[in-house]
């Protein structure tokens, strides 16, 4: 069973997900001296990451991440601590993320507006000029 154990789940799809989990792992490398490989997959990818005394993976699912790390004898009386730590950094990734994300939509509901719009004129104009001929 591992000594750390964190789910959280998000919406935000396996695109988004994959580049909130290289923020994690790419600070995990400098933060923590952590060394970290992406194994991707179809459906989801996993994040090994290992140094000395801690080891384990973070799951990253189009819905979740979960993350699982067993600690070495010296780090095992330290794992609230580390764990409130990774959920710390874990939540504001996905914060800043969701935050993108939620910004991001009202411009992409303008722009289809505006291309519908747009779509639209050429139909309008025809038939405001078909009413002036038949006058």
């Amino acid at each position: 069973m591992p000594d750390i154990h964190i789910r959280r789940e998000h919406r935000l799809g396996l695109t988004k997900a994959r580049e909130v989990a290289w923020q994690w792992a790419e600070d995990a490398e400098k933060r923590l001296s952590m060394e970290c490989t992406v194994i991707e997959g179809e459906i989801s990818d996993t994040v090994e990451f290992t140094r000395s005394g801690a080891k384990g993976t973070l799951t990253v699912a189009a819905d979740h991440f979960e993350v699982d790390a067993k600690l070495g004898f010296l780090l095992a009386a330290f794992s609230k601590s580390i764990q409130a730590e990774i959920e710390k950094n874990l939540d504001a990734l996905l914060e800043s993320s969701a935050a993108k994300a939620a910004a991001a939509k009202p411009v992409k509901a303008a722009k289809k507006a505006a291309a519908k719009v747009a779509k639209a004129a050429p139909k309008v104009a025809a038939k405001s000029a078909v009413k002036a001929v038949k006058k």
